[in-house]
């Protein structure tokens, strides 16, 4: 192996933060069929790897942090998270472009998203085969984490705030706002209690353990109420 290489490994395990038992498998994680011999020499296979160990930590995150949500939310929170378009956001994020092994023809500046987001897939795959599902599963909550917050969010405001919001501005020219009636418990365990004012009309209310869960259930209250959407009933 050549300084150069060398040099690429011991930053790539830093970025990981994660040191390799068996360097080959990272050598392998960086490199793309372009310089590889053979597909077998590329990192094609810890690609597919990768990408169901990435899709079952997401899954399960989702599953234990929003048990509100349905079968559909947390499908398309999913998807969203482990589509290439994150995938590639991430290998930007860590700089992977200046570290892959590619043919001299491909600039680090004109890597394509697609790329990256193999990259990315294939570290994933790389670090569970080394060290197991564990090591794996903490990789992708360090990358994946805040973007599973973000998408989540949207999801929920997108459900209720914002079809609301839509709904309102539609049929009467005005926008919702949200009143804070009540709050209850400790400073580190609130609990919020928010109606919908619309058009001089108060919803009925909803508590949230922080104030934008409760303007979402507030929001979804008064959806319901305006037969927006079906009346959710508890199983």
């Amino acid at each position: 192996m050549t300084d150069e290489r060398q040099e690429v490994m011991r930053q790539s395990q830093e970025i990981l933060q994660h040191e390799f038992r068996d360097p080959s498998l990272l050598e392998l994680a960086l490199t793309h069929a372009s310089v590889a011999g053979h597909y077998l020499d590329s990192n094609e296979r810890l690609e597919f790897l990768g990408d169901a160990v990435l899709g079952l930590v997401v899954c399960d995150a989702l599953f234990h942090r929003h048990p509100t949500y349905t079968e559909g939310d947390l499908t398309r929170i999913k998807s969203e998270v482990v589509s290439r378009v994150i995938c590639a956001k991430v290998g930007k994020d860590l700089g992977l472009e200046e570290l892959l092994f590619l043919s001299k023809g491909i600039e680090p500046a004109s890597i394509p998203p697609s790329l990256l987001a193999c990259a990315v897939e294939s570290l994933i795959g790389a670090v569970y085969v080394d060290s197991g599902f564990e090591a794996a599963r903490k990789l992708v909550m360090r990358w994946m984490g805040p973007e599973i917050e973000r998408i989540a969010e949207g999801e929920h405001e997108r459900n209720y705030k914002s079809l609301l919001q839509q709904y309102a501005q539609r049929e009467t020219g005005k926008t919702p706002s949200y009143e804070l009636l009540d709050e209850k418990g400790p400073d580190h365990s609130k609990a919020f209690e928010v109606a919908v004012i619309l058009d001089g009309r108060r919803f009925p209310s909803a508590w949230g353990l922080n104030k934008k869960e409760a303007e979402q259930k507030a929001a979804r209250l008064a959806l319901e109420t305006l037969e927006v959407i079906k009346v959710e009933v508890e199983e």
